[in-house]
């Protein structure tokens, strides 16, 4: 491998660690998310539950209180006589029977609220570990992208600038034509095109933002990550996306790489049979181009998809 090769692999090596990273806090993010609206949910239904147990727990109380003050049935009233016969007695036990019926389902129903209570605070006690873990996880994550977006902002500079020095030496030894032709595609630009379908308007206005500068953890206006862009360029088109590859990739079906439309989102990674290795994503815009925010130091920009860490497309739907 020449010098020029292995300071490029270097560069893409550190882009990619540190795109890799930021996606990784991403997901933590929006698992923090899930986990907190879960907890939300768990301790609003522990609290209808603690009303349904007062609520139980009333006519129990009035039970308790019938007890210890020493009430008792009402003799019944039977019809010829004092109510002390043989009838009279069958009528009585009905009656305790029934009482004592009663009693029993008013326990019953206590004890039942209650128990789905304890169920609903045992499911709020996960609820809030899960959440203090998305936390957890959502602080680690965040410290390992900015250790990796600062190593590779540390070594970015040398490895740039001997890459140019390189590469100016090859350039030297090229035709002029070959050097014009390369400058060319360098500046290249792709023009607006006109479409009604959600993934032109995704791709158009991703052209918009054209220059602006990468920032990870930055979904715009003025600065962008690559899932921070890919996100706003389909939420313009009318489709939500979370701040992540790892629920862009399936955001919809795979698209193969010869039917590829304009807004199909381009995906990069060290493995394509393993989408947790994605660290890379941007919008198609046609002719085997995208618009993607590349990495710490770099702008919005056009750039080809076919790189050899290419995974595969998603066409998000609506």
């Amino acid at each position: 491998m020449t010098a020029l090769a292995v300071a490029q692999a270097r560069l893409e090596e550190l882009a990619a660690e540190a795109g890799r990273r930021v996606e990784v806090y991403h997901g933590e993010r929006v698992r923090l998310r899930r986990t907190t609206e879960a907890h939300e949910q768990a301790v609003a239904r522990v609290a209808s539950a603690d009303a349904e147990v007062e609520h139980a727990r009333r006519p129990v109380a009035l039970l308790a209180a019938q007890a210890y003050g020493g009430m008792d049935l009402p003799r019944p009233a039977i019809p010829g006589g004092d109510g002390g016969g043989h009838d009279g007695y069958l009528h009585r036990a009905a009656a305790l029977q029934q009482v004592a019926g009663e009693r029993a389902a008013v326990l019953a129903r206590m004890r039942d609220a209650q128990t789905v209570a304890a169920i609903l605070r045992t499911q709020a006690a996960r609820a809030q570990a899960a959440q203090q873990a998305a936390v957890d996880g959502a602080a680690h994550a965040k410290a390992a992208a900015q250790e990796a977006v600062a190593r590779q902002e540390r070594e970015t500079k040398a490895l740039t600038a001997e890459r140019d020095r390189l590469r100016r030496r090859v350039d030297a030894a090229r035709d002029r034509a070959d050097l014009r032709a390369r400058k060319r595609a360098g500046r290249f630009r792709m023009p607006l095109r006109r479409g009604s379908g959600r993934g032109h308007r995704a791709a158009n206005w991703a052209l918009t933002q054209l220059g602006k500068p990468y920032l990870w953890a930055a979904a715009g206006p003025r600065s962008y990550d690559c899932s921070g862009l890919t996100m706003r360029a389909w939420q313009r088109a009318g489709v939500r996306l979370d701040h992540w590859t790892g629920t862009q990739w399936t955001s919809g079906p795979r698209v193969p790489l010869d039917r590829l439309r304009r807004g199909d989102l381009m995906f990069f990674g060290h493995n394509r049979h393993d989408p947790r290795t994605i660290h890379h994503v941007g919008v198609y815009v046609g002719r085997g181009l995208m618009v993607h925010a590349p990495q710490t130091g770099d702008v919005v920009r056009v750039a080809p998809i076919w790189r050899r860490d290419l995974v595969g497309a998603t066409r998000p739907r609506g």
